[in-house]
């Protein structure tokens, strides 16, 4: 257990960034708006959260800073392609771009600054239970506020009446409208929650599990998140296993290169996405489930008085 402790830890806070960003796509997209710019809020929650931690020293600020830096990145979208119409695909990619631009722009002075790490939860946790005690002293906070996220996502998704309605706008939005759902207002929404969420991962890997701001530290995770959402079939339980994949396969590879094997880093750099990207393809193989899962209005403009 000494051994196989840290690469749980490990594993658990690699997958954290994943679970924030893409149940927040999930919810997001369950309302029938495809965001791809997750990418691009994840960069700028990122920054936004370093240059937070660094002159307040307050973690918690961090996190509700880049939670509102990407809400706000999300507003731009919303307005953009559900007040104005725009093509959701095109408008998505060109935030993509121009969170990466001005994450950039905005962390040039902070480029190799390093934070001291923050400290896991206290003592206050039961770490006398044997093997599981010191699992759950040794975890930041966040990574149990993003259990946290699942089981709430979970429930309102499939329990609560308010995501019956949400699951309604995605499916056919003319008939929520018929009965008397703002369903734009509802989209707003659905598309800021999923900013906030981006940008609460962005905040985890710039403060958390890599405290220093290198330029796209992101590093790709942003989309990893969106091939979540679609082959996890709009699950979260799959989204959160697709999550830890990812997490355990990126750790395994950085203690293989410890150990010494002789594979190409360039290989082995990939091997996350590649793996996480075939294993899900796996899941969802079933052509007709996806289609039955995806939600029909998906990426489809709405227009109330029509």
């Amino acid at each position: 257990m000494d051994a196989i402790t840290p690469v749980v830890i490990a594993t658990l806070g690699a997958g954290t960034p994943l679970i924030f960003a893409a149940l927040g796509e999930l919810v997001t997209e369950k309302s029938g708006v495809l965001n791809l710019g997750v990418e691009g809020m994840m960069l700028v929650g990122a920054i936004v959260a370093f240059i937070l931690v660094l002159t307040t020293g307050s973690t918690s600020l961090a996190v509700v800073g880049a939670a509102f830096a990407g809400a706000l990145m999300a507003l731009l979208f919303a307005f953009v392609t559900l007040t104005l119409q725009a093509n959701q695909v095109a408008a998505g990619l060109a935030l993509a771009i121009f969170g990466t631009g001005a994450s950039a722009f905005i962390g040039k002075g902070y480029i190799g600054v390093a934070l001291e790490r923050t400290g896991a939860m206290d003592a206050a946790l039961p770490v006398d239970i044997p093997l599981v005690g010191p699992l759950l002293q040794a975890l930041h906070p966040l990574v149990y506020l993003s259990w946290l996220l699942f089981v709430g996502v979970s429930w309102f998704l499939s329990r609560s009446r308010a995501g019956l309605v949400l699951r309604a706008v995605g499916e056919s939005p003319a008939s929520a409208h018929a009965v008397g759902y703002p369903v734009v207002v509802i989209r707003y929404l659905a598309t800021l929650f999923g900013g906030a969420m981006a940008g609460i991962g962005g905040a985890y890997l710039s403060v958390v599990y890599a405290p220093l701001w290198l330029e796209g530290m992101v590093a790709g995770r942003g989309w990893i998140a969106l091939a979540l959402v679609v082959f996890a079939t709009w699950r979260p339980a799959r989204v959160l296993l697709g999550a830890y994949l990812f997490g355990g396969i990126t750790i395994v590879q950085f203690f293989a290169q410890g150990a010494g094997v002789t594979f190409a880093s360039q290989f082995m750099s990939m091997l996350p996405y590649l793996a996480t990207i075939l294993v899900l393809m796996l899941i969802s193989r079933d052509a007709t489930r996806m289609r039955l899962s995806a939600p029909v209005s998906l990426g489809k403009p709405f227009h109330p008085s029509g």
